[in-house]
């Protein structure tokens, strides 16, 4: 494939004498015959976990969304997958992996955090991005949504729109996340948190609070009790036990999960459910009770968890989802509040982009979603 083509689901590329206001062109009507992609690319279903992970792994931007085992998680809910890599001189130089949803909206790919990929090398962008077209062909798919490991940027979107993308009208994984640099010292990460932040931990620690990590059946119960009824206080939606133990079971299985548990008196005040893997370590649940609440338990979990991630080889710890200051009546205004306490960079990914394959249909989903989003307050 030619640098200067675009992809081939883009169709052939428009003259640059095009008229000013001219329609830019359909991505799936514009499907033209296939081409095939430079001969030096091979792009065949992933089967071995151990090389994915290992390439995974070498970026420096990845994390969890696009480990093998997170779609071992997918497969136990009996979903279908995609996981595809591109081959180069017997070397992966690209991957993807997505997992097919079926909504009432319409079928869809969801690929969150991925690919992973150098978006230097145009070329190979576009054949990965044309394989992603014909796999979500091949599983009768309305639209693929993808969430690039990109930070956001006016060329990140240009990209988008010159891949034949989208924005989607409903997000897919975190789109804006704090972040702590784990290559600081704990001393150093402490000097630049809030001073409410250092006194709950002095708080914490005067309150003879007992913290441990582990991976047993017992752990994962306990959360799945205390998420419902954190979910209860706070008023959202719980999680299904069933949903969470699937998840925490694929991720023991490649050692990259811990439950942290925070007690007073035998009593269970808080609980994070980590995932470490790669470069990152992230946050991906936490609950509380009211008495966790009172004793300020939460900090504590989280600083232990930074000195695993440290031991683990992570650069990065990720609190995930924040919203901005201004953004006051969004439902997760005050946990993004405690996030940022942490004195955490604030990194805003790529949002969530659509690869629009049956766009009749796609307009349902667009309407339905964009009044979900509004009716959510996210």
């Amino acid at each position: 494939m030619n640098k200067k083509e675009v992809p081939s689901h883009l169709g052939p590329r428009r003259s640059r004498q095009s008229p000013r206001g001219s329609r830019t062109m359909s991505r799936a009507t514009a499907l033209r015959n296939t081409r095939e992609c430079d001969e030096a690319f091979f792009i065949a279903d992933a089967t071995n976990r151990i090389a994915w992970d290992s390439f995974i792994k070498s970026h420096e931007e990845s994390n969890f969304l696009q480990s093998w085992d997170f779609y071992e998680f997918h497969l136990a809910r009996g979903k279908k997958i995609v996981r595809r890599i591109v081959m180069k001189n017997d070397e992966i130089i690209g991957a993807y992996a997505g997992v097919v949803e079926t909504a009432k909206r319409g079928r869809y790919m969801a690929i969150a955090g991925g690919p992973i990929l150098n978006w230097d090398n145009q070329e190979l962008v576009n054949a990965v991005f044309d394989d992603i077209y014909k796999q979500g062909k091949k599983e009768a798919c309305v639209f693929i949504r993808i969430r690039p490991q990109l930070p956001l940027s006016d060329s990140s979107l240009e990209l988008m729109k010159k891949l034949g993308l989208k924005p989607a009208p409903m997000y897919l994984s975190v789109e804006y996340a704090g972040i702590l640099d784990l290559k600081k010292t704990e001393e150093e990460i402490l000097a630049g948190a809030s001073q409410g932040f250092r006194r709950k931990l002095r708080k914490a620690a005067k309150n003879d609070i007992e913290v441990t990590a582990d991976t047993t059946d017992e752990s994962i119960n306990e959360f799945c009790k205390l998420e419902k009824k954190h979910a209860e206080r706070q008023k959202y939606v719980a999680f299904s036990g069933n949903f969470l133990k699937k998840q925490f079971e694929a991720f023991r299985a490649g050692k990259e999960i811990l439950i942290y548990t925070a007690k007073k008196d035998g009593e269970i005040l808080a609980q994070n459910f980590m995932i470490f893997y790669g470069p990152e370590a992230s946050y991906h649940y936490g609950v509380s009770s009211e008495l966790g609440t009172k004793y300020s338990a939460a900090p504590l979990l989280h600083m232990r968890a930074m000195e695993e991630a440290r031991k683990r080889g992570c650069i990065r710890y990720n609190l995930w989802g924040i919203v901005g200051l201004e953004e006051k009546s969004h439902r997760f205004y005050g946990v993004s509040e405690f996030k940022r306490s942490f004195g955490c960079e604030e990194l805003k990914y790529t949002p969530a982009h659509d690869l629009i394959l049956k766009p009749a249909k796609y307009q349902v989903t667009k309407l339905v979603e964009t009044a979900r989003k509004k009716k959510r307050h996210v």
